[in-house]
């Protein structure tokens, strides 16, 4: 009866974390497209919607054993005990994030789950933490928004030097975005096929992969240069030129953001499903030492969750992404949206629990940089570094606290 009373209770806490996750993140894929009117909100959350669920579906389950099983060694907890502290994480995560949403801050579930499973196993036994995984972890908190911010200076700077500063931009975009294209769909695809479909057992090697990837680059490229040669414009304005030349980069914007979402679908799931699967594992008396096997009704759980926060409450950090921290346009969210994909893509294949709230940041700040200091709103990105800090040790005393409530209830 205890462990049914658990998992009834865990299946509630890992829908209410995914909601959390949808609620928050969702600004991750969609905060620039909304901020620079690529999309609506209501387009956002649609687009959202169908590749958050796909990409946690198709590809979280690679992310997923790190959070449920590489922070400690299960087997050497009690199975009750182990049960008590999944769930008092799934809570924590859940109630801080809730408290993010509600003053607009995009903080990391990612930091708010590893805190949260790092504070109960504080008080049941410090020794039993393996470090060395939560300092890679850790290390990919510093590493993560650098690499999106440095991908995202790079791109923008190229698309500034090549396109945005000739006298005629559409011109040099249309011989440069076909290159752009290229990439992007590279990047989308190895997204989908790269490991992407082995929970559908259609997984494919690394040069397979790549291969079929590039075809597919190379297709989208000299489609979009076709599409592109027959492009007529006339400048009436020296600003009309450039509002042209953004208009020109809408489809791609909203491309790279739908690449996003299943890159932070694949990616993020896990912080909802993860202690889900060993307090699922118990119950099913699964051993806890052998390999993971993730059922595909959890993740679809997951994926549930995170459409539900999308739709209900995630229009509340779009704004901040996409308004606050730097003006964004199509060029520029573009850009940003690139980065974060690829950055995200990479970490998530290498089985890191990255935030994708700090790449996504990062990104951004990236092309604000890109574009001169001046640009970018440094209170903002103050205000979100501060909920970044103290997302840790919040999450951690969360968990402690719910874990010990938990155990005066059900062990006495």
């Amino acid at each position: 009866m205890f462990t049914l009373i658990v998992l009834l209770l865990a299946l509630g806490a890992a829908l209410y974390m995914a909601w959390n996750i949808g609620a928050n993140d969702v600004a991750n894929s969609m905060g620039t497209s909304v901020g620079s009117g690529a999309l609506t909100l209501k387009g956002a959350i649609i687009v959202a919607a169908v590749f958050e669920f796909a990409g946690a579906v198709l590809v979280g389950k690679h992310v997923t054993s790190t959070i449920a099983k590489g922070i400690a060694d299960p087997t050497l907890i009690d199975p009750n005990i182990l049960m008590l502290g999944m769930l008092a994480s799934l809570f924590a995560a859940g109630i801080w994030v809730t408290t993010a949403t509600y003053f607009s801050l995009p903080v990391s579930t990612t930091h708010s789950i590893v805190g949260a499973v790092i504070g109960f196993l504080l008080l049941y036994n410090f020794s039993l933490i393996h470090w060395d995984v939560v300092w890679s972890i850790v290390a990919s908190w510093i590493i993560s928004p650098l690499s999106g911010l440095f991908i995202a200076y790079l791109i923008f700077l190229t698309l500034k030097v090549t396109v945005l500063s000739k006298k005629d931009p559409i011109r040099e975009a249309k011989l440069v975005a076909p290159f752009f294209i290229f990439f992007s769909a590279v990047v989308i695809t190895m997204s989908i096929i790269y490991k992407g479909l082995k929970n559908l057992d259609l997984n494919l090697g690394l040069s397979m992969s790549l291969m079929v990837s590039l075809l597919v680059g190379i297709i989208a490229g000299a489609v979009g240069y076709l599409f592109m040669r027959r492009y007529s414009y006339e400048y009436a304005t020296r600003e009309d030129k450039y509002k042209k030349l953004e208009k020109f980069f809408i489809y791609l914007q909203v491309m790279t953001a739908a690449s996003v979402a299943f890159a932070h679908g694949a990616n993020d799931v896990a912080n909802a499903v993860g202690p889900l699967v060993t307090i699922v594992d118990i119950y099913n008396g699964v051993s806890l030492g052998g390999q993971t096997i993730i059922p595909l009704w959890v993740l679809a759980l997951g994926g549930l969750g995170i459409v539900i926060g999308i739709s209900t409450w995630g229009y509340r950090v779009i704004y901040t992404i996409g308004k606050r921290i730097t003006e964004v346009t199509p060029t520029r969210g573009f850009s940003a949206e690139l980065a974060t994909a690829f950055t995200v893509l990479v970490f998530s294949k290498l089985g890191m629990p990255i935030s994708t709230s700090h790449v996504i940041v990062g990104s951004v700040i990236g092309v604000g940089i890109a574009r001169g200091l001046a640009t970018v709103d440094y209170r903002v990105i103050r205000n979100i570094i501060y909920s970044w800090v103290v997302t840790l040790p919040v999450a951690m005393g969360i968990s402690a606290g719910i874990f010990l409530l938990l155990k005066s209830i059900f062990i006495g």
